[in-house]
């Protein structure tokens, strides 16, 4: 078939049916077009539901009983009509010819991941560094934003985990692009290296991303924005807007009620730590919405480890449950990523700027004072209106507060 922009414009998901029949073992899936011209993004849809998504990360999938190429869930292939999903992200105007394959039975087999190996060197974990916090509750450094081969990471999923605890950190969301085929993997990886791993997925359309954290099944991205925010948080998700400002996945949707939680600090901010565009965003949002802060964490070759920027949670634990009840609560901070960066809490009616003498805290409407102590007590009385935030004296960011 020749596709082109046109067909963009018309609709940016494709279904081609096909049949799987009765006792099949397993089924292969391959695309080919040009790919220096183009991005078609590739999925399987099957009779009882959802079996995966690779966009464009890909160019076939296996799918089998006991094994599936990852960003795909195995399982009985169920008789009947499936269909290949394709997503049109990026078509020139002359069309081009795009060919699919499906083999039943697969004629590819699906290598195993590699066994986890922790780490020969580690920072200490943040919650080491004893940060001051409310009774029973401890600061907990994650980052809740990052991809493995399950998406278009380059990391195995126990690679992944493996850079998250070499960075120090105590708890990582993987949020994998419209898949949740990493849940079921996530408490074993997660103990085989000693951090726990929180489900997440990030519902990705062509006019913006946001994540979905929690075990609440797959979001249907191909439906309204409204519907599918409503039905994550009906089925007890947290949802959060990602890098709402970022180039071409900036947050374009439309919304009248705005979720939870937002991606504030994206590690795209790190290009220039002196750029208010954030907080020129700030009194367009909701004022109560959480903020978080996502290394986007693809690949070694970004130069940077998960956990940049570090999202700090005031939890009971570093499980899953307790981060998520403490980010529900608004139970955050962020900062810059390593054991002795400055960081800027909220401790009941305080603030407290920890490391971070010399540095300048400046509320919502810009009203500043400098930091005197390496650990500075500020009454919210004191402070001004939240959020705040911490910059050198050359006015680069240091860490947000809500």
């Amino acid at each position: 078939m020749r596709l082109g922009r046109a067909d963009l414009l018309t609709t940016p998901y494709l279904a081609l049916g096909f049949e799987v029949p009765p006792g099949c073992a397993s089924l292969e899936v391959r695309l080919e077009y040009d790919r220096t011209s183009a991005v078609v993004d590739l999925g399987c849809e099957g009779p009882a539901g959802w079996r995966g998504w690779s966009g464009g990360a890909r160019e076939s999938f296996v799918i089998g009983a006991d094994r599936a190429t990852p960003g795909y869930l195995p399982g009985e292939l169920e008789a009947g009509e499936w269909t290949v999903q394709l997503g049109l992200y990026r078509l020139p105007a002359e069309p081009i010819e795009v060919t699919v394959t499906v083999l039943t039975p697969a004629e590819s087999d699906v290598m195993p991941d590699p066994a986890p190996v922790a780490p020969q060197q580690a920072a200490p974990r943040g919650s080491t560094r004893g940060l001051p916090a409310e009774p029973g509750l401890t600061w907990y450094a994650g980052d809740l934003h990052a991809h493995s081969t399950h998406s278009d990471g380059e990391q195995s999923l126990a690679e992944l985990a493996a850079l998250a605890v070499q960075a120090g950190l105590d708890f990582l969301a993987v949020t994998e692009h419209n898949t949740v085929s990493h849940h079921r993997l996530l408490p074993e990886v997660g103990r085989a290296l000693g951090i726990p791993l929180l489900p997440g997925q990030e519902v990705t359309t062509d006019r913006g991303h946001a994540n979905v954290f929690g075990e609440v099944g797959w979001m249907d991205f191909r439906r309204p924005v409204a519907e599918w925010i409503a039905d994550a948080q009906a089925r007890g998700g947290l949802v959060s807007i990602n890098h709402p400002l970022e180039g071409e996945w900036a947050w374009q949707h439309r919304l009248d009620a705005w979720p939870e939680a937002v991606e504030l600090w994206h590690v795209t901010w790190f290009r220039d730590l002196r750029s208010t565009q954030p907080w020129g965003l700030w009194p367009h949002w909701r004022q109560d919405a959480v903020l978080l802060g996502g290394s986007d964490y693809h690949h070694p070759r970004h130069g940077y480890l998960p956990g940049t920027p570090t999202t700090w949670v005031a939890a009971e634990s570093p499980e899953p449950e307790a981060v998520l009840a403490a980010i529900r609560a608004g139970r955050t901070a962020i900062s810059h990523p390593g054991p002795n960066s400055a960081a800027l809490l909220r401790v009941g009616e305080e603030l407290v700027a920890e490391g971070a003498e010399g540095a300048v805290l400046t509320d919502a409407d810009g009203r500043a004072q400098v930091i005197r102590q390496a650990r500075a007590r500020v009454s919210l009385d004191r402070a001004g209106r939240g959020p705040f935030r911490l910059t050198s004296p050359d006015r680069e960011l240091l860490a947000i507060s809500p």
